[in-house]
């Protein structure tokens, strides 16, 4: 092989891969089959070689596992580059650490330095193995959310917790078997956000994600620890090699996966639109998923819409081809564009009026427009009920006679989801500092609505959007 074979940058040999799965035994989808070769992983060789001189360059000296656990790769993939770059004195062995060669310690040479050098000039990506592009978007596909069948009993008990209208609750529940987008608006503080929670759970089954993804020759950071929750990281795992499997037990799948669940992915009012694009670490030398992307196979919640720090219609627009087309186009520094996977349920929640938002063209795309109104009494009374449960407060009906008689009704204030749990936060607040049990007392009520509902000119408008009525200083 010719020296200059290692500076060759990053490169795949992927075009349209077979799908190569692996049983893992596991209720949920079939998982990415462990690479027997380079072949097999979709990778340059020079590539591998490259990233292996990399590694040692930043870490210095490491076992043959260390390693298997930095780029993830199999050993045996590893063991035949490792002894290659042995051969070309680039790098050494320092020591030896258990058996066979997994245990030895490797270094670089001097040459094997100047190597590395030469390979962080071309490209600084230090980090896992990637899984080529063609790879991730068969994967993504395989696992659609339009692939699980949710049925009636599995929407009813994923809101259990909830107090809703059974007609909200028909009425959402085909559009997320369908995996269809969902437009919720209404009053704040009535639970549009904890709704939007909740259909990530409901969905509950789990996925397998590249931690990095190569695409056009540049790595993107895929896998996030604080928004993909782990299933079960020994998956991490490989099998094969000279001393069999790096853990003996559990599911064996590509170690460059990681298997979570279904993400939920919530972004705000500080939403902008560079956000949604791919963002370039220089330090790391990769580009970083944007949260569309991370959302993929899951749910995408745009939270307070239309209060972001970009105009409605320009956030709307952003989002029609991927809707229609369920594809997603991101730039490159370079201004080269990658056509990507755009596989989510996207969730938009908003207490503006719908009106002053949305064009019709883009209504069309939102299948499933839902209203969450103002509680009525029975379902406030629940929601207090609840609350008193679980703050562990006996629940006396007559505590909501006095709120409505004295606030809702005889001030104009009008009810919201959030208002019980918030009342009974302060009333425990006050009860604390006075040294006494929480209870519905007229007076530990009284002092928390005094303190809760403030006095509020009433809106121009209709009632309820766009125009926090009174009492809404915490609403969401």
């Amino acid at each position: 092989m010719d020296e200059q074979e290692l500076t060759r940058g990053f490169g795949t040999q992927v075009v349209e891969p077979e799908l190569r799965t692996a049983d893992t035994g596991a209720e949920d989808h079939a998982a990415p089959a462990v690479p027997q070769s380079l072949d097999d992983a979709g990778l340059a060789r020079p590539f591998v070689l490259d990233l292996i001189v990399k590694v040692l360059y930043n870490r210095g000296s490491l076992s043959g596992t260390e390693l298997v656990e930095l780029i993830r790769l199999p050993y045996a993939i590893l063991d035949e580059l490792l002894l290659e770059l042995q051969q070309r004195h680039f790098l050494s062995v320092s020591g030896v650490e258990g058996h066979g060669r997994r245990g030895y310690r490797f270094e670089l040479t001097e040459e094997g330095r100047n190597r590395a050098r030469e390979a962080l000039s071309v490209s600084g990506y230090v980090g896992p193995a990637p899984v080529p592009g063609p790879v991730y978007r068969q994967w993504i596909r395989h696992q659609s959310l339009r692939s699980e069948q949710i049925s009636a009993e599995q929407i009813e008990r994923g809101f259990r917790h909830l107090v809703l209208d059974q007609a909200f609750v028909e009425r959402i529940g085909p559009g997320i078997n369908a995996g269809r987008s969902i437009f919720l608006y209404g009053p704040p503080g009535n639970g549009k956000t904890e709704v939007a929670y909740a259909i990530s759970q409901i969905l509950g089954s789990s996925i397998y994600i590249p931690v990095t993804v190569e695409v056009a020759g540049q790595p993107i950071s895929l896998f996030d620890p604080y928004l993909h929750e782990v299933v079960d990281d020994p998956g991490r795992r490989e099998s094969g090699g000279e001393d069999g499997p790096l853990i003996s037990s559990g599911p064996q799948y590509d170690p460059r996966f990681v298997r979570i669940r279904r993400p939920a992915v919530i972004v705000g009012g500080e939403l902008t639109l560079d956000e949604l694009e791919l963002q370039y670490d220089s330090s790391a030398g990769l580009y970083v998923a944007p949260p569309q992307m991370k959302a993929n196979g899951g749910v995408f919640v745009i939270d307070d819409f239309g209060r972001q720090r970009v105009r409605p219609r320009d956030l709307l627009n952003r989002w029609m081809i991927p809707l229609d087309k369920g594809i997603d186009y991101l730039a490159l520094n370079t201004g080269q564009k990658l056509e990507l996977p755009f596989d989510c349920l996207v969730v938009f929640s908003t207490n503006l009026n719908p009106a002053d938002l949305v064009e019709e063209a883009f209504l069309r795309r939102i299948r499933y427009k839902l209203e969450m109104g103002d509680p009525n009494r029975e379902q406030y009374t629940e929601i207090l009920r609840r609350v008193c449960v679980r703050r562990g407060i006996e629940f006396d009906p007559a505590a909501v006679d006095y709120i409505f008689s004295n606030y809702y009704d005889k001030q104009g204030i009008a009810p919201r989801a959030c208002h019980p749990g918030d009342l009974m936060s302060d009333l425990v607040d006050t009860a604390r500092y006075t040294g006494i049990e929480p209870h519905l007392s007229t007076e530990l009520v009284a002092d928390a609505c005094e303190s809760y509902f403030i006095d509020l000119p009433k809106p121009e408008a209709g009632p309820g959007y766009d125009h926090p009525s009174r009492g809404d200083r915490r609403g969401r």
